[in-house]
């Protein structure tokens, strides 16, 4: 007897969890997708504190493989434990070509659940800026990786945001064919590992990293300490988080929806006839 389901099942069980998720009330999604905003944001804090001194002793390549194991406690928090999680719910349109929930109920609950995540990942950021802990070389630290996103070029970040919810979408899939959590953990761990060690773009991760650099943008030691140059540093601005929000958002709906949610329906679609 199998101790996992397979692709099919998968496929069956991808479809029956956007019923569900279509038919959360407002106030839940709002509830649900504040708490997945606040586990990824956790994730992030996490990776900063792990290798913000990192590379200089054990090379960039370690640092970004443990920046990576350490983050995918984020989406571990969302899955297990509960909550609602945009990238994620790009999976949703599987279920609209099955046949099993309406395309209004899933550009419904993106909806909710994308504000909710905003919400849920500048409450961290706010509570991590106001908790003094990014205090000398974490909050320099900090402030790069923000600056770093918000001078991304428009087209990187759309396609590290395809690449990123590729990984991050397969990663609920494939802990969806666990039946017990340390099968679930292990599922969620290496996707995750690998999308953040590449350097792929999250826009609900971003939303967080860019919050925080921005807060941190008006403490002079920090700024001093990251050493940007003035070019960099003018675009640590509002329109900056646009800049890397809109691309990486679009692309981590294409890399969600195009990558996983349609090529499985075209794989399956004859097995997901009868669950509609």
């Amino acid at each position: 007897m199998s101790t996992f389901k397979t692709p099919v099942e998968l496929a069956k069980s991808a479809c029956l969890a956007a019923k569900a998720k279509v038919a959360w009330s407002v106030p839940q999604m709002l509830v649900l997708g504040i708490m997945a905003g606040a586990y990824i944001a956790f994730g992030g804090w996490l990776m900063t504190v792990v290798t913000h001194d990192l590379a200089a002793t054990m090379g960039v390549g370690f640092a970004k493989f443990l920046g990576g194991a350490v983050f995918s406690v984020g989406l571990m928090l969302v899955v297990i434990a509960g909550a609602e999680l945009f990238t994620g719910n790009c999976m949703m349109p599987l279920s609209v070509m099955a046949g099993c929930t309406p395309m209004s109920g899933v550009l419904r609950n993106w909806f909710w659940v994308y504000v909710a995540n905003f919400l849920g990942s500048v409450l961290v950021a706010f509570l991590i800026y106001y908790s003094g802990l990014w205090k000398g070389a974490m909050g320099v630290y900090a402030l790069k990786i923000a600056a770093g996103k918000m001078n991304l070029p428009i087209g990187e970040a759309l396609v590290r945001g395809i690449l990123c919810n590729w990984l991050v979408v397969l990663a609920v899939w494939m802990s969806m064919a666990a039946t017990d959590i340390i099968g679930k953990v292990w599922a969620i761990f290496f996707p995750i590992m690998a999308f953040v060690a590449s350097g792929f773009e999250h826009s609900i991760a971003n939303m967080y990293f860019m919050t925080l650099g921005l807060l941190l943008k008006g403490v002079p030691s920090v700024v001093s300490g990251a050493g940007l140059s003035p070019e960099v540093f003018s675009n640590v601005t509002a329109g900056g988080f646009l800049h890397n929000l809109i691309p990486v958002t679009i692309g981590n709906m294409i890399g969600g929806i195009f990558f996983v949610a349609i090529f499985y329906f075209l794989v399956f679609r004859t097995n997901l006839e009868d669950i509609g």
